[in-house]
């Protein structure tokens, strides 16, 4: 579903992200693991088509995101970690305008609508601005509007931070449905135990380079997945107070 070969990204002199290389099948949950400026984002704007790449492919279900931009576009969903909404919409006119985008019909987008709102409890609100709305409701709305038109590949920059026990506890049941129709899913996040549990497949990321990756027995074998990150990243857990 997702095959990224050797994609290599600098800003100036700096390298952000160094041949890094991952492949992602339908039915798979993958994590994407690293500290903060260890390349994560920019890996993830670059396979979304947000953010040009120096070297490398990416491919989408078998299409280049070079050559084809738009019809990858049309087969992702793609949710930052800060979502960008326009605040002056309502919740409902904004669920519409993404509809429209991704060409869902009337038919279609009213039901998944209900659906997706009614399980985040933002169903109430989608008469009110979105200038109005908390950060966990502005990311409850972002993930319903990334759902809407059934994307094959949904991808995530740290998609639990802001949401509360029972959304996030939501979100990741709808993780699992997406992958049991055969859609993938690539995340960043920074909530290892969440990860260890949810994630078939797990990559951790350092200074821009590929350090581990694999299905999560293979990364974490006997050990936490904590404990193997954090001792790539150089930390001693045994010292830890």
């Amino acid at each position: 579903m997702l095959r990224i070969e050797n994609l290599t990204k600098k800003y100036g002199d700096k390298l952000a992200v160094d041949k890094l290389s991952l492949h992602i099948r339908r039915g798979e949950i993958y994590g994407f693991i690293g500290h903060n400026g260890a390349g994560k984002t920019t890996t993830i704007k670059a396979l979304c088509g947000i953010l040009g790449f120096d070297e490398g492919e990416i491919y989408i279900d078998g299409i280049s995101i070079k050559e084809h931009p738009i019809e990858c576009k049309k087969k992702l969903a793609y949710i930052p970690d800060n979502p960008e909404l326009y605040p002056y919409m309502t919740g409902m006119k904004y669920l519409s305008f993404i509809a429209d985008v991704f060409g869902v019909s009337e038919e279609n987008r009213m039901g998944r609508i209900e659906r997706y709102t009614d399980a985040f409890g933002i169903k109430a609100v989608l008469g009110a601005p979105i200038s109005t709305y908390s950060h966990g409701m502005r990311q409850k709305l972002a993930v319903c509007s990334a759902l809407i038109h059934e994307p094959e590949l949904v991808v995530m920059d740290e998609p639990f931070v802001g949401l509360d026990p029972k959304a996030s506890h939501i979100l990741k049941a709808l993780m699992a449905e997406h992958c049991r129709r055969g859609g993938a899913i690539f995340f960043s996040t920074h909530v290892l135990e969440v990860a260890e549990k949810l994630c078939h497949k797990v990559a951790i990321i350092k200074d821009g380079v590929l350090v581990r990756s694999g299905s999560m027995e293979e990364v974490k074998g006997d050990d936490s997945l904590e404990e193997v990150f954090l001792e790539l990243e150089g930390e001693n857990v045994n010292n830890a107070d």
